[in-house]
Parts: C-alpha cells; sequence; structure tokens
C-alpha cells in the first residue's frame, strides 16, 4: 500500500463512518484491515497479524507493564506477541478532546513498551472539521493549526530510546477533505449528506503544516512509516 492507497483507504473508512454512525466498528474493519494486510505482506512469515477486519477480525490483548491492553493491530512471531500499532482517526469535534488523545497515546504507550512490547501509533486528523453540538447542530468549524500540533512536533524529538511514553515511530497524518459549502452544511445531516454524495472517490489529500517534526514522528508518508515500523521489527 502506497501514500495514494492509503488515501484511498482513508476515504471509504469515511464513508462507511458516514453511513453507520460513530458508534460502529465497521469504519475500524476498512482501516485497520488494510493496514494489518498491509503490514503483513511488509512482514511476511513468520509473522502473523491480529486485527480488526483482518483474518479472525479479532483484536488481540496485550501485557502492559502496569494493565492489559486491546491493541488495534498487534504483531506476533511465532506465537509471540512482538509488537502493536495504535489507530486513531478523529472525524469530529477535535478541540474537546485533544488532549486526552495525546495523553491516552501517551499513557498507552508507556504501559506496553516498559514491558518491552515495541508500540507504534497511527494518528490520522481531517485539518478541518465539525464541531457537532448534542443535537448535531455545526456550532463551528475547526481548522488545525499549528498550536494544536505543537506538541506533537515536541514529542517528534523525543529520544525513543529513553522516554518510554514515546512511540518507536508515529504516523501522523492530515488530511485535506473536499471543500463543503458552509453556508449550506449547517448539522450532521447535511455533512453527511454532501460527503456521502461524493462517496469513496472523493478527492482526499495531503495538507503539510508549516512545521518542523523530529525523528520520531513521520508526516504525511504512510510508505515511508510503514518501511521504518517493518524494518524495527524484522530487527528484534
Amino acid at each position: 500500500m502506497d501514500n495514494l492507497d492509503f488515501l484511498k483507504i482513508a476515504a471509504k473508512s469515511f464513508v462507511k463512518y458516514l453511513m453507520t454512525g460513530a458508534r460502529s466498528n465497521e469504519k475500524l474493519k476498512i482501516l485497520h484491515g488494510a493496514l494489518a494486510d498491509d503490514l503483513y505482506k511488509r512482514l511476511g512469515k513468520p509473522y502473523s497479524i491480529s486485527a480488526l477486519g483482518y483474518g479472525k477480525e479479532k483484536e488481540e490483548i496485550i501485557s502492559g507493564r502496569y494493565m492489559s491492553k486491546t491493541v488495534d493491530i498487534t504483531v506476533s512471531a511465532n506465537d509471540e506477541q512482538v509488537a502493536g500499532f495504535g489507530v486513531k482517526f478523529v472525524m469530529s469535534n477535535y478541540a474537546q478532546n485533544s488532549n486526552n488523545y495525546f495523553e491516552s497515546m501517551l499513557g498507552e504507550t508507556a504501559n506496553l513498551r516498559a514491558a518491552n512490547k515495541p508500540y507504534f501509533q497511527i494518528f490520522i486528523i481531517p485539518q478541518k472539521l465539525p464541531y457537532f453540538d448534542k443535537f448535531g447542530k455545526i456550532v463551528k468549524w475547526e481548522i488545525i493549526t499549528n498550536h494544536n500540533l505543537a506538541k506533537y512536533a515536541a514529542l517528534s524529538k523525543d529520544n525513543t530510546d529513553i522516554f518510554f511514553h514515546t512511540p518507536v515511530k508515529t504516523f501522523l497524518c492530515i488530511l485535506e477533505f473536499p471543500k463543503c459549502d458552509e453556508r449550506k452544511i449547517i448539522n450532521k445531516k447535511t455533512f453527511e449528506k454532501f460527503y456521502l454524495n461524493l462517496g469513496e472517490e472523493m478527492p482526499i489529500q495531503y495538507y503539510a503544516p508549516n512545521l518542523q517534526f523530529g525523528n520520531a514522528i513521520i508526516l504525511n508518508d504512510y510508505n515511508q512509516f510503514a518501511n521504518k515500523a517493518t524494518h524495527y521489527i524484522k530487527s528484534l
């Protein structure tokens, strides 16, 4: 799976989210399944992958230093778990959850890496996304700025050999969806209708912020991230 393929998978996952709702895991099966399949093709035998949408379509539980954690994608070799991947695709209401996303990422990473389980993160977010109130009305449109991304830029410069709360590698993907007329897209219903009409073939692009990232984070380059992650796993 190259970078353009990844965009197509992101579009399919987004459309499935619109069709099935936030509580359904159908969108995860598309995204996690495609990632798991690609990782297996890159790793080959004796590795095996567990994830929703792939193989037995089941997530695995990895024992951490402090607690066990259900992991989105687990890599095993000869029946031994050797690495995990966390995947997050944010589709609305980013601001109210921004710090929680980041803190959860740090906590789950530290828990697993402190137990000698290499852990990687994939964080996907649109550059512009709606903020819905409890009635489904769009209160505002949130734009991801350098201020929002500053904590990721700081994380990207961590020494991963020292800081176990930092993923071995993080793929940060910022997506630019087709623009809509915000005067007409006023609630969840009109938002869903607009993008469902575009369908899975909607043109999604990568959005590059004017911000420098260190080696721990790979921005908008899935192929590079997957190459580095699988090379690391094979070197264990």
